[in-house]
């Protein structure tokens, strides 16, 4: 059975808003992205100098940077009723000036509570703010390409970085710590702030909302009552972990692998590889979302998480070799960062537009307990073993295990969910109707 075999209603629904005004607004989304991604991306660079100024261990720091993402996700529920009752643009430019006064205050800060408060706390509160208004926005500006316009807006975040890494090593080096994130957090907060005074939510004729392949908008009490939102949670969570670790650990150990300290292509390698990884998980995003509109989101899935599995292993074996070692770790990128396109998608799919940011601001805190995992409990198990290898392991094993659980479990939990309604189209069957 086709598209058009809808029901009317929900065919109407899940009509496009005009393409000039959704055109523009996923523009504006992508600055606000662009803006706000540093703190999460650029943290790595901050480690060294903030240990020798605080007296503190690795452990110890990056409770912060934990705290950034827990804080960034646990209350994007809270932050999405808020967007979804106050607008956008009052709420997203809140999460800007958070986001740069958060790095204004840690250039004051003496201790490491200091530093929890200021870049963990308040640096959370306002990418987060950002970060899940724009994803629940873009699915309901386009209904009909969730995928692709949910990774265009993530890959703004992915992609940020790409302008302020080399910048901010270079600034490291000539003006110091303080100075660094003085400046560099007025101008992030700016152009967040800026961008988002265009951003609003499509109204009108029905265009603020989509059915989901179901037929039913789900509220977020009857989605948490569900097991396929329970085994996203969990995929989200392992995927998370695996991506963060590397995130937050990636100058510690690409040091204690002895790669810092070469040049690849004329520039030194650990900027250059975060670099190469901006440009690569902003990449992906996009490709992945666009892939699983056309071949359905779990088929994406498990070639996604099944990719990255086998990157980490391929890049853990050349450590050796300093030029391939920074290649690989943008092959590493490519195959995680598409879980913020492809997660916000099927959850759009599944559970429809209706309460979409609010429900997506549920399933974004598995990234928070990805970022205990992936950083200070993944800094405590390298400093207990004394090594890298039991670290990257584990991190694996959850790429692999995701990919299999996206294969065998959450394309027939969500096959159930869906032939349990009325028959719809949906991403899964790849525009095919299921029927009961």
């Amino acid at each position: 059975m086709s598209r058009d075999s809808r029901s009317p209603a929900t065919q109407c629904s899940a009509s496009p808003p005009p393409s000039n005004q959704r055109w523009q607004q996923l523009l504006l989304a992508l600055i606000c992205m662009l803006a706000i991604s540093s703190p999460q991306y650029v943290w790595t660079l901050f480690t060294r100098p903030l240990a020798a100024r605080l007296g503190a261990d690795l452990p110890a720091l990056q409770v912060t940077f934990s705290l950034l993402i827990v804080v960034q996700t646990f209350l994007s529920p809270l932050q999405a009723w808020l967007i979804e009752r106050l607008g956008p643009r009052r709420l997203l430019s809140i999460g800007g000036v958070l986001t740069g006064l958060s790095w204004v205050l840690t250039a004051q800060a003496g201790s490491l509570t200091g530093l929890y408060l200021s870049y963990g706390i308040l640096g959370g509160l306002g990418t987060g703010t950002i970060y899940v208004g724009v994803i629940g926005l873009m699915t309901r500006w386009f209904p009909d390409r969730r995928g692709f316009a949910a990774g265009i807006a993530a890959a703004g975040y992915g992609m940020g970085a790409i302008a302020t890494t080399f910048p901010i090593a270079a600034s490291l080096s000539s003006r110091g710590l303080d100075d660094t994130l003085l400046w560099f957090g007025v101008g992030i907060g700016a152009v967040a702030v800026a961008a988002a005074q265009g951003i609003r939510a499509p109204t009108g004729n029905g265009l603020d909302r989509t059915a989901s392949a179901s037929g039913r908008d789900f509220t977020p009490r009857e989605m948490l009552r569900t097991p396929v939102f329970w085994l996203m949670f969990l995929m989200m969570t392992l995927m998370s972990t695996s991506g963060l670790m590397v995130i937050s650990q990636m100058a510690t150990f690409t040091r204690d692998f002895g790669v810092a300290s070469y040049q690849v292509f004329g520039l030194a390698a650990l900027p250059l590889a975060l670099t190469l990884d901006r440009v690569t998980n902003g990449l992906t995003r996009p490709f992945f979302g666009w892939l699983s509109d056309r071949i359905g989101r779990e088929r994406t899935m498990a070639l996604a998480f099944g990719f990255e599995g086998v990157a980490m292993i391929l890049w853990l074996l050349s450590t050796q070799n300093p030029t391939l070692f920074v290649l690989l770790s943008g092959v590493v990128f490519f195959g995680w960062g598409e879980i913020f396109s492809l997660f916000p998608a099927t959850l759009s799919d599944t559970f429809g537009d209706a309460h979409g940011t609010l429900n997506y601001g549920f399933l974004y805190m598995a990234q928070g307990i990805g970022a205990i995992f992936g950083g200070p409990l993944a800094a405590l198990l390298h400093q207990r073993s004394g090594s890298w290898l039991p670290v990257f392991a584990v991190v694996i094993a959850c790429d692999l295990l995701t990919a299999v659980l996206a294969a065998l479990a959450l394309r027939p939990l969500r096959e159930r969910l869906l032939v349990a309604r009325p028959p719809v189209a949906d991403s899964f069957t790849n525009g095919q109707t299921l029927t009961a």
